[in-house]
């Protein structure tokens, strides 16, 4: 496991009620309610979130990793993340699609590119061992 020298950010959320709580940054920049997945209920559930933060993190590992390959990402650029949860035997575990989009680029200039982010990002490093993960170029 790898130690963090220097620590460039932290965030902070104040969550109550699990599934069907609510969660609160510290600086009020994110106030949220949450629900269970498929409840119809108001507000959004933890795998939502994670692939908002995953697909936005990955977008700037994909900007670091273009200047590799002297490609400047296109604006247009995004990324689809789907944060599946799901059971095996009962118990809980997530995967991941994330569909990258760079108009523009050619297939395999992408392809190289969305390799290289996975080896940056953060979230990346996070699940990397831990669960499927499956990149397209969209």
């Amino acid at each position: 496991m790898t130690t963090i020298d220097k620590v460039l950010y932290t965030g902070k959320t104040h969550t109550t009620g699990g599934r069907d709580g609510a969660a609160r940054s510290e600086d009020g920049a994110l106030e949220i309610k949450l629900s269970p997945p498929g409840s119809g209920k108001p507000g959004t559930n933890p795998e939502q979130l994670f692939a908002a933060g995953w697909s936005a993190c990955f977008l700037g590992a994909m900007s670091r990793a273009s200047g590799k390959h002297q490609v400047r990402l296109p604006a247009d650029t995004f990324v689809d993340a789907e944060v599946d949860l799901g059971t095996t035997d009962g118990e809980f575990f997530l995967q991941a699609r994330l569909t990258v989009t760079l108009p523009g680029v050619e297939r395999d200039v992408a392809q190289a590119i969305i390799a290289d982010a996975h080896q940056i990002c953060p979230y990346s490093k996070a699940t990397r061992g831990n669960i499927n993960v499956e990149f397209k170029v969209g």
